[in-house]
Formats: structure tokens, sequence, C-alpha cells
């Protein structure tokens, strides 16, 4: 019989906080979304189902900056970036500026198992999302409750990711964002963009949070799987070191990471990151710092 090994799963809801905002509710999502993957991974699913379905959820939930939260650009355009990588084998599919679509990251899914492509953009992403039969938002002003401005006080940041290990040893990666507040129109952060803000291989699985463009030019996601893989590096260290490179660019953000060993990692390196780990012995956390 295959071997059964202990699971792990990392969630996050985003970097940087409104220092008098609560965030209850948030953390109890994320709390109720780690508690289901505990379970779903206990019974044997996939790292890759988990982490599509629970980002999913926090897509469709409007509580934070991607899907359902998503603000509007400066052009008053809604444009969502998202990934995901299966470890397993380090395929990969992305969207990025994708307009009119429920969730990005089952259109990110769809591109790496349907094409032969990893990134699909823009109106081609659109056409691809539609041909693949997925849910079209048809009144963006109607659907779309901005988590960004709730309340009157900005934050500029909130995109959600999850990484976890499987029974089977197989990480899986997912990334969704709805990009920083009052973007211009076309703007891409590192969601999309694999090795920079979401990378999974038979290592690691990371994904990242905060200032697309400082994680875009330190590479962070890969950063830390490079550190792991070739230096020899603790995940936490790993973790740290790629964002103590953010910071050295001037950005802040937070980074989760789960390795093959079970190994997690939720730092950050802005005021705080809505996060929740599944531990390997089965113990969930949840907080914002």
């Amino acid at each position: 019989m295959p071997e059964t090994r202990q699971t792990a799963l990392v969630l996050h809801g985003g970097a940087g906080l409104i220092a008098e905002r609560p965030y209850a509710q948030e953390i109890a999502h994320l709390k109720s979304l780690a508690e289901e993957g505990r379970e779903r991974l206990g019974a044997g699913e996939s790292a890759l189902d988990v982490v599509v379905d629970l980002v999913r959820a926090m897509e469709a939930s409007g509580l934070y900056v991607a899907g359902k939260g998503t603000a509007p650009n400066r052009a008053g355009r809604y444009e969502l970036d998202a990934a995901v990588m299966n470890g397993a084998t380090r395929e990969a599919g992305a969207v990025s500026a994708l307009e009119g679509f429920v969730s990005p990251v089952l259109a990110a899914r769809a591109v790496m198992e349907r094409t032969p492509h990893v990134l699909l953009s823009g109106g081609g992403a659109a056409d691809f999302a539609r041909e693949a039969g997925l849910e079209e938002v048809t009144d963006p002003a109607g659907y779309y409750t901005p988590a960004a401005i709730a309340d009157d006080r900005p934050i500029a940041t909130g995109t959600v990711g999850c990484v976890a290990l499987d029974s089977k040893g197989r990480l899986a990666a997912a990334t969704s964002t709805g990009g920083t507040l009052r973007k211009r129109w076309g703007r891409v952060g590192d969601t999309p963009i694999i090795g920079h803000g979401t990378w999974a291989d038979r290592n690691v699985a990371v994904s990242c949070t905060g200032q697309g463009e400082m994680f875009m030019r330190a590479c962070a996601a890969a950063d830390v799987a490079a550190r792991v893989r070739y230096a020899g590096s603790g995940l936490d260290a790993a973790v740290q070191g790629a964002l103590d490179d953010v910071k050295a660019l001037g950005g802040d953000g937070g980074i989760i990471a789960v390795s093959k060993d079970g190994e997690i990692s939720a730092r950050y390196n802005s005021a705080g990151m809505k996060h929740a780990i599944v531990h390997p012995d089965g113990a969930i956390t949840a907080d914002i710092r």
C-alpha cells in the first residue's frame, strides 16, 4: 500500500492591515476554511483540489481583495489575476487582467488542464474562460462589493492564497487577487506570474501577498524554493530570507509556504497578515499577527 503521510495547510487573506479595523469575520472565515481543508486532506483528497476550492471560497466571500471583494481600477474596470501550480508535475496555469468571471482561480486551473499554455491575459483569458463554461459576472456594479474600501477606509492589498501538502506527499499552491487599490488599467502584479507570487514543486509550495512589483523584482516565490533546494535552508528561514529581499527593495507583504516534510511558514513584514494554519498534528491556528 502507498505510504500515507501527515498533511499540512496554510491560507492567507492578504497582508497589510488597518489598525483600527476589526478582522474577526475574516479570521473566523479563514479558520472555517482551514477546518474544511484539514478534513478533506485527512480523507485523502489531493492538495491541488483543496487549494483551488479554498481559494475559490475566499473569492466568493467578498471579504478579501479577490473575487467578489475586488475594487475597480482607475478606469472603473474589474481586472483580476490568479494562478495555480501542481508541485508533483510543475504544471501551472494563470490568468491576468481577467474581466467578467466569478472565479479567476477556476480559470487558472482550466488554463493548466485544458491548454498547452501557462498564462492567458485580458480578452484572450476571458474568451477562453467563456469557452470553458465558467460562471460569468453579468452585472459588475451589482456583483462586486469592494473589500478594499469598506467603511471608507482604504487598504491597498488583500490577495488570497492557499498552500497544502496531501497524504500522498503532493504539494500545490493557488493565489488570487483583485490587485492593488486604484491600479492603472492593465496593471498586472506578481500573483499570476509563476515563480513570483505563486510556486509549487516537489519540495515546497508558496503563495505571496503584498506589493506585487517588489515581489516580482525579488522573484520571491521561486526564491523561497531555491533557498530550500540549493542552499539547504529550512523553510522558515527561506521564507524570511525572501521577505528580507523584498524589504530591501522597499516592499512589504507576506509569504505562506509548506514543505514536503510538513514544515509550515507564515511570515510577513507588513503591519499584519490574515492567515490560518493547519499544523501537521491537526491543530489549527488563525490570526492576523
